[in-house]
């Protein structure tokens, strides 16, 4: 289920920047072109996330509740005073 959310949001990003791109000045100084330039570093960063997490997870279906030949024992850990 995680697959198809990331998939989604990755998507729905990259047709976010699709349809800003056109409309970014990226040449203007000042206030324009710092807001154009934040924006497109925190679009590729949440593409790179997306993409991340899409990719090299390899978890999906391993948690412990799914594992039925392994035995998982819960230990306390005593801290030191």
């Amino acid at each position: 289920m995680r697959r198809y959310r990331y998939l989604l949001c990755l998507l729905l990003c990259a047709a976010m920047v699709y349809f800003a791109l056109p409309k970014l000045s990226l040449a203007d100084f000042g206030k324009e072109g710092m807001f154009s330039i934040a924006w497109l570093a925190f679009a590729f960063l949440v593409l790179a996330g997306n993409l991340t997490a899409l990719l090299f997870n390899h978890n999906f279906g391993n948690s412990p509740s799914n594992e039925q030949g392994k035995s998982h024992k819960k230990v306390r850990i005593r801290a030191r005073s």
